[in-house]
């Protein structure tokens, strides 16, 4: 086992080649680290800036072998990869996260559960397995978010239903031909907002964090993140620090985590679970995270790199406010089903824009191509620029 702190010129490695990859190997090397990538896709965006790039599955026990004899430590930059693959390379150098949070990170019953050990509250659901279980769903969980435990993100493996024929249709359309797909009904609740901690916590459980990040969504994906100082009243912000913190020390973190809460409207609900209620966690740096490069002094990705290597964790400083909006491939798409570059040059003549492109060669409708992060010296003017940014890009105002 690779003794840390690991010395610049270590190579470090990453299973999985996204954008996600892309941006930690950036920190990695500025850090004087070599990097690795574990992706099967040639033109993986993580893949292109690496310095190797073991292109085979993510269980393949030579690709593997290559990655052990190759890397001094490995990361994860999405949490579906394969939680054997990190205990395959969990015995030969340090891993962050370690497979046993990914695990739960990847089922959402498991990860309800770890929220309830940890007193976090959570909305009120129900397992579903079978059409028996579909059968005896309390009414009061209507209208609910159904959702798959497994392998869902960005919206996908969920379904809004209100009534109990949408319920038992969305069940039989998230089966599997092949298989039975165990499901979680939650029941919807009256939000305010939604908001986000990212984290992150050392091998010796050290643990610092960013700013509390305000976030909408469309679509079940992340469009818009807002960060400022005290965006929410001091006492939710902290509760939501507090919680996030013992989430992740209560699975023995080490790595990166983002912990992402729903901040309930005044009501019955609020009055028996308390202002914030935890949705998910996600075990790597997130997307709602990305403003950290630009307004920041520490972003999540170099945090990423000093987890995995043991060095020292330092609190983030938010020097600008911002915002951060997401670029989908839609907007390469406005205008029909071929392509068309978004004009770059009008939004970054906009003061305090960042641009951010992932070097992903198509664009799909849905699919993160990138981000624009605008800072300024106050939210209003963050929020003004991007506004127009978000006008030249044919993103909707929020």
């Amino acid at each position: 086992m690779n003794a840390l702190p690991l010395k610049p010129g270590a190579i470090l490695g990453v299973l999985g080649g996204g954008q996600l990859g892309r941006m930690w190997s950036h920190a990695a090397q500025s850090l004087g680290y070599r990097t690795a990538v574990l992706d099967p896709d040639a033109t993986s965006p993580a893949g292109l800036v690496s310095h190797a790039h073991i292109q085979t599955a993510y269980l393949d026990p030579q690709g593997l072998a290559q990655m052990a004899s190759l890397c001094q430590a490995v990361t994860t930059e999405f949490e579906n990869v394969p939680a054997e693959a990190l205990v395959q390379l969990q015995a030969h150098m340090p891993v962050a996260p370690g497979p046993s949070a990914v695990r739960v990170a990847q089922d959402r019953a498991l990860e309800k559960a770890h929220f309830v050990r940890c007193g976090v509250p959570v909305a009120p659901h129900q397992m579903i397995h079978n059409a028996a279980e579909l059968a005896q769903v309390p009414d009061d969980l209507l209208p609910g978010i159904l959702k798959t435990t497994r392998l869902g993100y960005d919206g996908k493996g969920q379904a809004r239903v209100s009534t109990r024929d949408e319920l038992t249709a969305a069940f039989a359309q998230l089966q599997n031909a092949d298989h039975a797909v165990v499901c979680i009904l939650e029941k919807r609740l009256p939000l305010a907002a939604e908001c986000s901690v990212v984290l992150a916590r050392g091998h010796n459980g050290h643990c610092v964090h960013l700013p509390l990040q305000t976030n909408l969504h469309r679509d079940g994906i992340l469009a818009v993140t807002e960060v400022f100082a005290a965006a929410l009243p001091a006492a939710t912000e902290a509760l939501a620090i507090q919680s996030a913190c013992n989430i992740a020390r209560r699975l023995d973190y080490a790595g990166v985590l983002c912990v992402e809460f729903f901040l309930l409207q005044e009501g019955p609900e609020r009055q028996a679970l308390g202002p914030l209620v935890v949705n998910e966690i996600a075990p790597r740096p997130h997307n709602s995270g990305h403003h950290s490069i630009d307004s920041c002094d520490l972003s999540q990705f170099e945090l990423q790199v000093r987890c995995m290597a043991g060095l020292p964790l330092t609190m983030p400083r938010l020097h600008s406010p911002c915002v951060m909006l997401n670029l989908l491939g839609d907007l390469w798409l406005r205008r029909g089903d071929k392509p068309l570059e978004p004009d770059w040059a009008q939004v970054l003549a906009l003061p305090g824009t960042n641009l951010h492109l992932y070097g992903k060669i198509y664009a799909r409708r849905g699919r993160k191509m990138g981000h624009l992060t605008v800072t300024a010296a106050g939210i209003a003017q963050a929020r003004q620029t991007a506004l127009q940014a978000a006008d030249v890009l044919g993103i909707a105002p929020w």
